[in-house]
């Protein structure tokens, strides 16, 4: 059995270790949820390469809370960052002097790039096309149909899914060893930071809406309360929004306390109104 570094004998992720983090991959949509919706599935699957990593109960309680935080990505590619993240943790229990931070920075900065190509392949491309294969033979009475579909969309993504495991974690693996040679990790710290602040900038931008209808003043030269907001700064009400969400989840506010009190006030403010 391999030791940890603490026993003078780096660890080592086998691929039997990676084979058993693509099969717990598949709980990503069964235990969705809307305060930090894959983070429960994620966590799972990382569960085989932190119990191998961390032996004390208190590395072991920092790592899973590690990976508890908010993730979201197409669930048939998250193996690639499971991979990434794996060949990581494998890092960080090796290396003392390894930036912790990274391993998140890392998660959050691949999560939407990556989301945006499996949805237009998977979602967008690879199922359309096994739809229509389906629905074309399913409208002639044959028993082809639904079976091809099911065929046509899982084998590819099932493909992808196992082998981007092990991909990641060689990318994962062999990256971090260059980047601590060439001494790149706060560069790589920083810049996965700022594409992880940019990747919520955009998700605040584009998923919250607010509109205020009022108007003030009459006739052809009434403006509206939001066309004042935007021409200050656009968006400016959903970032509004977005920092007293993030100001009552600072204070520890509970994430079904703020939903329940954005749905009341959206309600009211409609009722009277505002929105």
């Amino acid at each position: 059995m391999m030791k940890t570094s603490n026993e003078n004998n780096e660890l080592k992720i086998t691929k039997k270790d990676l084979s058993k983090v693509f099969w717990r991959s598949f709980q990503m949509e069964f235990s969705w949820n809307y305060e930090r919706q894959m983070n429960l599935a994620y966590c799972y699957a990382m569960i085989p390469i932190l119990k191998k990593s961390y032996k004390s109960k208190e590395a072991m309680a920092t790592a899973l809370k590690r990976h508890l935080e908010f993730f979201n990505t197409t669930p048939h590619i998250v193996t690639l960052i499971l991979g990434i993240n794996a060949a990581m943790e494998e890092e960080n229990a090796n290396d003392p002097n390894f930036d912790v931070s990274t391993i998140d920075n890392i998660k959050t900065s691949l999560m939407g790039p990556l989301a945006g190509i499996g949805d237009s392949f998977f979602w967008g491309t690879l199922r359309l096309i096994a739809t229509g294969v389906g629905t074309s033979l399913a409208l002639q009475g044959n028993i082809l149909g639904p079976i091809l579909f099911i065929l046509i969309f899982n084998i590819p993504h099932l493909l992808f899914r196992y082998f981007a495991t092990s991909w990641g974690y060689k990318l994962g693996t062999g990256f971090l060893k260059k980047i601590q040679e060439n001494g790149m990790m706060g560069s790589l710290t920083l810049g996965a930071s700022i594409i992880g602040l940019m990747v919520v900038g955009g998700m605040t931008a584009s998923m919250i809406d607010i509109n205020i209808p009022l108007k003030i003043g009459t006739g052809e030269n009434a403006v509206t309360v939001q066309s004042i907001f935007d021409d200050i700064v656009p968006r400016i009400l959903s970032l509004g929004a977005f920092g007293a969400v993030f100001y009552l989840l600072k204070k520890e506010v509970k994430a079904l306390t703020i939903l329940l009190g954005l749905a009341v006030f959206g309600i009211l403010g409609s009722l009277i109104g505002i929105f």
